[in-house]
Formats: structure tokens, sequence, C-alpha cells
């Protein structure tokens, strides 16, 4: 009787939670956060890896052979035009300007003698004292003494040359290098490089850039001289360097298919060398209106771009996008979504194609800046990062 009772109780129990449980009532749909995409005006920017180059770079070469006798400079300092670098022992060409001072003086003197005679003969050459012969051999020796005169003064300033190029003064204004060779050596004239100066600011960007670009800028009209870039050192994050493009080669590398472009960019603070690599930004279009949303909320599908929308009865939409660049982490829409649409910006992972979410309105910020072309508040027209694979 007992374990009919227990049964029974069993079974009723059973029942009940089977009727409980097809009561309950199912949950309700993940939660998501959901934007409209940004809209703002955006400049394209391509990408190239560069070399900072001296527009001025010389070798500094005495002009005169001698011994060298003092320096002037400290190694690696900034040097103006004209300032005085070496010295050469000038004594040699101080005794032969001397020797071509008095060679100019005894020719002077034989063509005032000659003027004096001249001058004599033409008196008795008027009284007929003097015959047309002798007159005109007088001439001659005039003329010769001032052909005498002429030379030696030509002697005179090439040795007062010699003179002066035995200060070796800097040909142009930038940072000189070390020296090359102590006092007490011999140089030769035009031939020992004594130490290079190079121009510091501004300096010249070379890069190589693509036959493809160079036709896609020619048609749109984008780049050209003037051009503003912006350029970065390997070791910094911020392309915070500005500069205009200055120089577009005339032929195209036939064995790489890329032509020479350099760009013109300041260095007030001598900090940048030349030599360094840096890489470069050119504005490779026109500020044009485009649709941003949170890179983070594209999802790589194979060889596609992805963004999740929700529709208005709350399902959830893949949509194919073409992406554009990358700017303060936000990434340029080029097709795929409106502006109106309900981009999923948040709670990515609960979300799958053809089922439903509670959408909760959210808002679309931009993240750290990646270039120093921003400021604090979004401006009317902002710059871009080039896109992956462009």
């Amino acid at each position: 009787m007992i374990s009919q009772k227990l049964i029974a109780l069993v079974a009723v129990t059973l029942v009940l939670a089977g009727c409980s449980k097809s009561e309950t009532p199912p949950p309700p749909p993940p939660p998501v956060t959901v934007a409209a995409p940004v809209t703002r005006d955006v400049v394209d920017w391509d990408e190239y890896v560069g070399r900072f180059e001296a527009p001025q770079s010389v070798e500094v070469r005495p002009r005169t052979t001698g011994y060298l006798s003092a320096i002037h400079f400290r190694d690696g300092q900034y040097v103006s035009k004209g300032q005085l670098l070496f010295t050469v022992d000038s004594r040699p060409a101080q005794a032969a300007q001397a020797q071509a001072r008095a060679q100019l003086a005894q020719a002077q003197a034989v063509y005032a003698n000659a003027k004096t005679e001249l001058a004599r003969t033409q008196t008795l050459a008027a009284a007929r004292a003097a015959s047309q012969e002798e007159l005109e051999a007088r001439q001659a020796t005039l003329r010769s003494g001032a052909a005498q005169v002429a030379a030696a003064q030509a002697v005179l300033d090439a040795r007062t040359l010699d003179v002066g190029f035995t200060r070796v003064t800097a040909p142009i204004s930038g940072r000189i290098s070390d020296r090359r060779i102590t006092p007490g050596n011999s140089v030769t004239a035009d031939q020992t490089v004594l130490t290079t100066i190079v121009s510091t600011d501004p300096l010249y960007f070379t890069f190589q850039g693509s036959e493809a670009s160079l036709l896609k800028y020619q048609r749109s009209g984008s780049a050209g001289q003037g051009t503003k870039v912006r350029v970065r050192l390997a070791d910094e994050g911020s392309y915070n360097r500005t500069g205009t493009l200055d120089f577009i080669d005339n032929v195209i590398d036939a064995s790489a298919g890329t032509i020479r472009a350099r760009a013109i960019i300041p260095n007030g603070d001598g900090f940048l060398k030349p030599g360094m690599f840096g890489n470069l930004r050119l504005e490779a279009s026109k500020a044009y209106p485009a649709l941003l949303v949170p890179d983070v909320s594209i999802i790589a599908d194979a060889s596609r771009r992805v963004v999740y929308v929700v529709a208005k009865d709350g399902t959830v939409e893949a949509r194919t996008v073409e992406v554009g660049p990358l700017m303060d982490g936000l990434r340029v829409i080029r097709s795929g979504v409106k502006r109106d649409d309900r981009v999923i910006i948040g709670g990515i992972q609960r979300a799958r194609p053809g089922q439903k979410v509670t959408p909760q309105q959210g808002k679309i910020e931009a993240g750290a800046k990646d270039d120093g072309s921003l400021a604090a508040a979004p401006p009317p027209s902002a710059i871009a990062e080039p896109a992956s694979g462009r």
C-alpha cells in the first residue's frame, strides 16, 4: 500500500514538472549596441618608403697646393657660407705675388719710358728732325709696353688669387663632417678632400612610386608639384612632419616600373639627417564625404569584408562592404551601408545573421589619432590612413 502511494506521488510530481517546463517563456534576443555610420569628409593618402637627402652636398678641396697650417672649425658643427675652415701655408704664394708685383712695376716703367720716347719723337718729327720710320718704331714700342703691363697685371691677379686660395672657406651653409687631414700634411689643389658639408634645412625626401600610381594621379589630377605630404621616422608613430611634393622625374625606370619623386621637408631644428629612412603619405585625393564605422565592427569572411546591420524588426543582416582608409580607428566604407543603417558596433559576437537581437543605441567615437593632422575636435576635412592592400 505504501509503495503504491509513493509511485503515485512520483508520477504526479513528474507531470507537474513537465507542465512547468512547457510553460517557461523563451529567453529574450541578445542585446547588441548599434549606431549609424559617421559621416565625415576625408582625404586619401598613399604611403611610400623613402630616404632623406641633402639638397646641397660639397666635398671641400683646396684650390692651391701646399702644406696645411691650421684648421678653424669643430668636427660636426654648423658652418655658414664663407666661414674660414682651413689655412694653407701662404708664404710661397705671397712670395710669388711679390715677384709678380715687381714684374708689373717693371713693365709699367718700360711703358712709361716708351710714352716719353714717343712724345719726343713726335716733337722731332713735327720739326722734320725725325723720320717717319722712327716715329712708327716708337709707337710700336709703346704698344708692346702696354701689352707687357697687361700681361704682368694678369700674372699679379693670378698670384693674388693663389694667396686667397690659401684660405679655404665654406662654399655653402650646412653641417660639416670631420677633418680628413691634419695640419702639417701636404695638400694638392683640386684633389685632396679636406672634409664634406651638407645642407640641413630643408631636406629632400626621395621615394619611388609605381607606374599605376602615376597614371592614377595624372588622370585624377590629385597629386602634383605642391601637393601636401606627411612624413614619420622609423621610430615614430605619427606623421607629424609636413612638406610638399617638389619634383617628379620625367622617365619611368623600365627595369622596375617605378618613377622617382621628391618632397621638400623643413628641418629647422636640424633633427633630420641625410640618409635617414622614413614613411611618407602623399595626398591622393580631394576631400570627399564618406561613411565610417569602427574598424573592429568589420568581420573578415574569406576574401570579403562584412558588417552586421540590424533591420527594423530586429533581425541581423550581413552586408558585404568595400572598405577604404583607416582614420582614428574608424574605417571608411565605400559601399555596402547607408547613412541610416544601424550597424552593430558592440556585442557583435552575440549576433548571428538571420537571428533577432535587442538593439541598444550607441555612439561611434574616434579612437587615438594616428597622425598630427587632426585637431582635438574633428575638423571639416579629416585625413585618412591608406587601406591595407592599396
